[in-house]
């Protein structure tokens, strides 16, 4: 532990003007507040803020953030208070420390409701104040090497989990590659103690075998680059068993195939001789394709920069290496402390303009519908990696890999997303869910009268364009919710000839326990309110002795006009029921209405309430399914596909069922306005000679 002099002595040495008073006095302090309590280890509590101190000195913090360290669990764990901290150290490092403090307990694994809400206040107090996320991963880092003296084994892999699902994710958004990496080696001890061993006993036997290959394969490099006149340390070092953990998950290979165990970096004094270097070392070795990378020219969006190449060295090894110049490589290690942006005067505006994905986040979480997305949002944008595209006008952007055009449109703004309709990549138009790829152009097509297709969550993948996709889906099943429960309120009302005064009504709200019509609504349409209850809480004692399935004969048929599908209702899946047919609904507590034809068995199986339901002429089109039989010869296929296009039909899917010598069964979803289209369509196939039989299939 860090004696009191030692810790000021390490600040001096490299921040003359830190205010060594502040240091002194916060030492003494949680030295006091914190007594006699006693970690897991036995080891006196205050050497654990001491060490949290130390490590944020290794990073070099200012004063006020080594304070902050020294006091975090204070107000936690001690009779401290944050007026008193205040009051005794300034509001800012009480800010910190409250910062901190709110952020001490993100029990991931538990609870999701409570892990939400903590991180949620994590991300906004870092956005803040980056250097609040500077003390928590401190403080993380120290108790992960520590984390062998807690006896419950549970409790370890709970902490562990936690700490290689967010804090080693944040390190490494902020650029602190070094203590990502150290906080998912300790993490991947825990989890994975036997493939941990397993590393680690076969680098010990690599190592043995050839002690000084790292050594001599760096020297070799260090003499090429000086042949050259490129001035340049080299460092090598073996891949962490984390690193090679993951390459051999990921690969699905052994540790005898791995390609890269061993990777080297090249520090050089300027960018221009970082690209000089690359040049020696492809001249001198063979690159291997596709592992070249220069973040140089385009920076991951943590703002790191270097140049990443394999190459083949010796017999067929390769080796990784990784070229920067003393300036990136002090970026690429200590990342965000690196910039000392929180000497700027403006933390929380830093942070904001260095790391635009931090505001991204922040605001996806004020959106988030639940815990379980609030966690989504955050796991996914910790574990980005990128592409690079250009914008119409040549501006980069980065984007996750995998990202599509919608992603593009909802990176650039959230008004640009809703209202996309199409894009062209390099010129040429393309679907939605294309992949794009490292240096592509996109152009975006809007259209102010569009809403986010639903469909779009199956293929996005940024967070921020999935979180508005729900949002606007949301907002869709809301209206359309309120539409369906209020046209059930009113059928309902009209059978049962219940009361419509505002009294009566409000007496049934607070009967119900509902906040008013819109929640009624609401319940109606997500079947989670019954129409028995809903009698009963207008007309108190209207029910007594009828079964709630009773309802008389006449009922007016409630029209789905309007509506989208997806929202208040869906169509049954079983039955594909199109405008014009004759339909009825099947309730489904929290879905809302299922639509079947009239004739499908699931209505006589199911052993529901119906509800009478008709289409309109405003209705949209629907999917029917055709059973089609047609003769095995060349251009039967294309003969059905044809005369379904005559006829203004879309085929939204095909499926082979049955194949013999003679004929094949093929299964046939067409899009349609109504009945009578399909009833075209389906005559003129069966006039064609290559098709035997057409049948709609109205059950499965």
């Amino acid at each position: 532990m860090l004696r009191q002099y030692e810790l000021v002595e390490r600040v001096k040495a490299y921040d003359p003007q830190a205010d060594e008073d502040l240091l002194n006095r916060a030492y003494v302090f949680s030295m006091k507040a914190h007594g006699s309590q006693l970690r897991a280890s036995g080891d006196p509590y205050f050497s654990h803020p001491i060490e949290v101190a130390g490590i944020l000195t290794d990073l070099q913090l200012d004063d006020e953030t080594i304070a902050t360290g020294i006091l975090h669990d204070t107000i936690e764990d001690t009779v401290a208070t944050q007026a008193e901290i205040d009051r005794l150290f300034g509001k800012s490092v009480g800010r910190l420390v409250d910062g901190v403090t709110k952020l001490s307990k993100i029990e991931a694994q538990s609870d999701d409701e409570r892990a939400a809400e903590n991180l949620r206040k994590f991300l906004v107090a870092m956005s803040d104040d980056i250097r609040v996320l500077l003390v928590k991963l401190a403080d993380r880092l120290h108790n992960m090497r520590t984390l062998g003296h807690i006896p419950s084994p549970e409790k370890r892999h709970r902490i562990a989990r936690e700490t290689m699902d967010i804090y080693a994710p944040l390190a490494g958004r902020i650029g602190m590659y070094e203590v990502m990496d150290e906080l998912n080696q300790l993490g991947f001890q825990e989890l994975e103690p036997e493939a941990f061993a397993s590393i680690v006993a076969r680098l010990e036997r690599l190592r043995t075998g050839g002690a000084a290959t790292v050594a001599r394969i760096a020297d070799d490099i260090r003499q090429q680059l000086a042949r050259h006149g490129v001035e340049a340390t080299v460092q090598g070092r073996e891949k962490r068993p984390y690193s090679i953990w993951r390459k051999m998950e990921g690969q699905g290979i052994g540790f005898e195939a791995l390609p890269d165990v061993m990777a080297f970096r090249v520090v050089t004094t300027s960018p221009a001789d970082c690209y000089r270097a690359l040049g020696v070392i492809h001249q001198h070795w063979k690159m291997v394709p596709g592992r070249f990378k220069d973040f140089i020219s385009t920076p991951k969006r943590n703002g790191y920069r270097s140049l990443h190449t394999t190459v083949v060295y010796g017999e067929g090894g390769r080796i990784e290496i990784q070229v920067r110049d003393a300036a990136m490589h002090a970026e690429a290690e200590l990342g965000v402390a690196a910039h000392w942006a929180y000497k700027q005067g403006d933390e929380g505006q830093a942070a904001r303009e260095s790391y635009p994905w931090l505001a991204d986040l922040v605001e996806m979480l004020e959106h988030a519908a639940s815990p379980q997305e609030v966690l989504e949002h955050t796991r996914m944008a910790m574990f980005e990696d990128q592409v690079f595209v250009f914008t119409p006008k040549g501006a980069l952007q980065p984007l996750p890999r995998g990202a599509t055009p919608v992603d593009f449109a909802y990176q650039l703004h959230s008004e640009i997303g809703d209202s996309c309709v199409g894009a062209r990549v390099n010129g040429r138009d393309v679907p939605l869910r294309t992949r794009l790829v490292n240096g592509d152009q996109v152009e975006i097509l809007r259209s102010k009268r569009h809403a986010p297709d639903p469909a779009w969550e199956s293929f996005v993948v940024t967070p921020k364009a999935r979180a508005a996709v729900r949002r606007q889906v949301r907002a869709k099943q809301r209206e359309a919710q309120l539409t369906m429960g209020r046209q059930l309120f009113e059928a309902a009302a009209a059978r049962f000839k219940l009361p419509m005064s505002d009294e009566t009504i409000a007496a049934g709200l607070t009967r119900l326990k509902l906040a008013d019509r819109p929640a009624l609504y609401t319940a109606l349409a997500r079947q989670m309110l019954s129409e028995h209850a809903l009698r009963e809480a207008l007309l108190p004692g209207s029910t007594a002795g009828a079964p709630k399935s009773r309802k008389p004969k006449a009922a007016p048929a409630i029209p789905i006009k309007g509506l989208t599908e997806g929202a208040a209702f869906h169509l049954a899946d079983c039955c594909h029921p199109v405008p014009g047919d004759r339909i009825a609904g099947v309730s489904r507590p929290g879905q809302g209405v299922e639509v079947h034809a009239l004739e499908c068995p699931v209505l006589e199986r199911d052993g529901t309430d119906r509800l009478d339901l008709a289409w309109d002429a405003a209705s949209p089109g629907a999917t029917a399914r055709v059973a089609t039989v047609v003769h095995n010869q060349p251009g039967s296929l294309a003969a059905v596909a044809n005369i379904i296009a005559a006829h203004a039909g879309n085929i939204v899917n095909l499926s082979l069922k049955h194949r013999d010598r003679e004929f094949h069964t093929d299964i046939i979803d067409i899009e349609v306005a109504d009945v009578a289209q399909l009833n075209a369509i389906t005559s003129a196939l069966r006039a064609a000679p290559a098709v035997v039989s057409v049948e709609r299939v109205t059950a499965t």
